[in-house]
């Protein structure tokens, strides 16, 4: 699981799992590109603990729901490092409400940044990885592509579509060395999930056979693995890190 000299991009990257999948590759060796939409404060703390830790990183603002931004994230990575072998589509946002009251702004948005960016930057990063002949892009769906969620129509939709993409690239993409999986996180602790009340948490944790909530660093100990040389047969696959919560 050695990624020394590898370059990986990482789409949302500031805090919480996609923090943890930064912190994770450098720590495996790769240079880490942070990108983030908005906290610029939380993107430079992600690049201080990846420094910290002895690793390389590079810090850059992009809407990846925009194709020009998304496109300079990896043209400025390529003009920087001269490859792109890793990409993470880990930037989400939630606008959550029962579809009957969700307006179009929440569906659009919520679709363009879970959905559209990971298309935007796949796009860009493919023919980069095209050019070398190798390649590993992971993104980072939820159990509630699998499964649904009330209030998250949107939500549950963009993460579902982001399965299906990774099916498609995985086919285009793998005979050229390039292999395209998904990630499905459960309920991982992290700030958004922190601050839920404690009755939501009780009825959450009765969903899970493990009984406790997720890691963000057992996310990034998968996507690590998926990235690696060690993972090189594995391809178009989703995987669900949830405690068990789906096979019931």
């Amino acid at each position: 699981m050695i990624l020394d000299g590898k370059i990986a991009i990482i789409t949302g990257a500031s805090r919480g799992i996609g923090r943890a999948i930064a912190l994770t590759l450098a720590k495996r060796g790769a240079t880490v590109v942070i990108n983030y939409a908005s906290n610029a404060e939380a993107a430079e703390e992600t690049v201080g603990q990846v420094r910290d830790n002895g690793g390389r990183a590079l810090v850059f603002r992009a809407n990846v729901a925009n194709p020009t931004e998304a496109g300079a994230l990896i043209n400025t990575t390529l003009d920087e490092y001269g490859s792109v072998d890793i990409l993470v589509n880990n930037a989400g946002i939630t606008r959550d409400n029962f579809i009957v009251r969700m307006n179009d702004d929440d569906w659009d948005q919520v679709i363009g940044v879970n959905l559209k960016g990971a298309f935007n930057c796949t796009k860009a990063a493919a023919r980069a990885m095209i050019r070398g002949r190798w390649g590993r892009i992971i993104n980072i769906s939820s159990v509630v592509a699998l499964a649904g969620n009330t209030g998250q129509a949107n939500y549950c939709a963009a993460k579902a579509g982001l399965i299906g993409l990774t099916k498609a690239m995985a086919k285009e993409l793998g005979p050229r060395n390039i292999t395209v999986n998904a990630v499905a996180p459960g309920f991982i602790t992290t700030e958004m999930t922190s601050g839920l009340p404690e009755e939501l948490k009780e009825k959450m944790l009765a969903q899970i056979p493990l009984k406790r909530f997720g890691k963000a660093g057992e996310v990034a100990e998968l996507v690590a693995f998926l990235t690696s040389g060690a993972a090189g047969y594995i391809s178009g696959q989703t995987i669900a890190v949830d405690g068990g919560m789906t096979c019931i």
